[in-house]
């Protein structure tokens, strides 16, 4: 530990307000790093803090584990000195005084905050009158759908996006009849383009799901027992169902911070270090965290795991004034009919460049350059070296062009 954060740390009290993967890994970075003065963790579930990816792969399955990965035992939390605070919703910010007031009236005072409350999932009109209609976001959701699927034979997906794909994927395995609503022409078209999008959608098709695209949802229709009974689209077309899936992404949970003054248009706005402008101490970190970042000059707000993690090393080396680790390019992970789909960097800041294989073989990597050439961003199907090789351009800067004979890509 360095600088002058190290001399007054005892004096140094940190609160982390959120208990999935960027407040765990902050408080575990903060005394892997040396950090010795009080640390209170806040989560709004009463679970042992998990973690999520899981929900939408494992927890699921007819076999799958008790619940999902737990991220904090019980046991660890005491050998690291945190007071864990589960079951607990923060419900406003005094940055004047200094503290954080839960539901149940307690001030929680601080010297540093980390808010690291995430996002919670998008729904649509209708859906909390009626049994049988789920987001995607918890222990709860999952465990409750793992149970469902074993009792139901007609499943409507909302959303073609990673959530909605991976449930469609489980419910398969599973033997459910599954139908996706998408409302582009083609499922993950504003991040991968039509061409690349396309493919992915083929993976549902291959599988026996029926993919409904240009399709918007109008409303829920319900049986007696105001149950979930079809999901109604807006061109007249009826698609019966037991049980629906809502996965239209979700928004910053910042609810609890508009009274603060906070900037939280969409996030909690920091500097490429996580600090929240304009309050000393107070930092933003995973999914809430909207954040100027370093590799691309643009405020981001990234909904990844492992965007999670970094931004724990990041804030706990700014607390205790070690240097902070190279900010990483975005990634992400899919797992979906037994294939792993990978994302790297920003596909959507560049055009499509290069395209090797397809679903129907046994790997797909597309490439994605700026107007220079530089590659911005790639997409890779069980191909984890061609991955590997385009993260280390991304962050190079390095050509399109210059990948290397052994891609041999096409355009």
């Amino acid at each position: 530990m360095a600088g002058p954060a190290a001399s007054d740390t005892n004096r140094v009290t940190v609160l982390i307000i959120g208990a999935s993967v960027a407040g765990v890994r902050t408080a575990q970075a903060l005394r892997r790093r040396g950090f010795d003065g009080p640390i209170t963790l806040v989560g709004e579930e009463e679970h042992q803090p998990y973690d999520r990816p899981p929900l939408s792969k494992e927890v699921l399955a007819a076999v799958g584990p008790a619940g999902p990965p737990v991220l904090l035992a019980a046991g660890e939390a005491g050998a690291l000195g945190l007071d864990v605070r589960l079951g607990v919703r923060a419900v406003a910010l005094d940055r004047w005084q200094r503290t954080v007031t839960t539901a149940d009236g307690e001030r929680l005072p601080f010297s540093r905050l980390v808010i690291a409350t995430g996002v919670k999932p998008r729904t649509l009109p209708g859906a909390a009158g009626l049994d049988g209609i789920y987001t995607l976001r918890t222990a709860d959701d999952a465990l409750a759908l793992r149970t469902e699927l074993g009792q139901v034979a007609r499943v409507v997906v909302i959303g073609a996006g990673f959530i909605g794909a991976e449930f469609a994927a489980a419910a398969r395995a599973r033997g459910v009849e599954v139908c996706v609503v998408e409302a582009q022409d083609t499922p993950m078209a504003h991040l991968l383009g039509a061409r690349v999008g396309g493919m992915l959608a083929e993976l549902h098709e291959a599988n026996g799901v029926i993919v409904h695209t240009g399709a918007w949802f109008a409303h829920f229709m319900a049986d007696g027992a105001r149950r979930v009974a079809g999901v109604a689209l807006t061109d007249g077309r009826i698609l019966p169902a037991d049980l629906v899936v809502i996965g239209i992404g979700a928004r910053p949970a910042t609810e609890w911070l508009v009274s603060s003054g906070l900037p939280v248009p969409d996030g909690v706005e920091c500097d490429a270090s996580l600090r929240v402008p304009g309050l000393p101490g107070v930092f933003a970190a995973g999914d809430v965290a909207l954040r100027h970042h370093p590799h691309y000059g643009i405020p981001l707000r990234i909904e990844h795991w492992t965007n999670a993690g970094e931004h724990a090393e990041i804030v706990a080396a700014e607390i205790v004034g070690d240097r902070a680790p190279r900010a990483q390019v975005p990634y992400v992970w899919s797992d979906q009919y037994g294939r792993r789909i990978q994302i790297v960097g920003r596909p959507t800041a560049g055009e499509l460049r290069a395209l090797r294989g397809g679903i129907s073989q046994d790997s797909l990597v597309a490439v994605y350059a700026d107007p220079a050439g530089a590659v911005v961003g790639a997409v890779a199907v069980d191909d984890p070296r061609a991955m590997m090789t385009c993260r280390k351009a991304i962050m190079a800067g390095a050509a399109v062009d210059g990948l290397g004979p052994e891609f041999a890509l096409t355009t």
